[in-house]
């Protein structure tokens, strides 16, 4: 076990990050509707780089917003990949016994 962490809040982090991530998608989805100053996809992505991933992509399609928005979906689709191979290595050294 990695010293110090701890899954009650890596869960909060998570669930709070991909809330605000999910807000920051309804939000520009709101203001690209009527013709308002926009948040920077820049932010969007940061916020799923940071772990709202979960809460991006099901803010895309229940809003259906930067569903076709290139490079924002092939970044978003490489942030995806990127996290789950970081788990799956932080996964491996786990069960490998070889802690963070």
């Amino acid at each position: 076990m990695v010293i110090g962490f701890s899954w009650q809040a890596a869960t909060l982090y998570l669930m709070v990050i991909n809330s605000l991530t999910i807000l920051l998608f309804a939000v520009d989805k709101r203001r690209a509707r009527r013709r308002q100053w926009r948040i920077p996809e820049r932010t969007l992505l940061v916020f799923c780089l940071v772990g709202g991933t979960i809460g991006a992509y099901w803010a895309r399609g229940k809003f259906r917003h930067k569903t076709r928005k290139q490079p924002f979906s092939t970044l978003l689709l490489s942030i995806a990949v990127l996290q789950v191979l970081v788990i799956a290595w932080a996964i491996w050294l786990m069960l490998s016994g070889k802690y963070l």
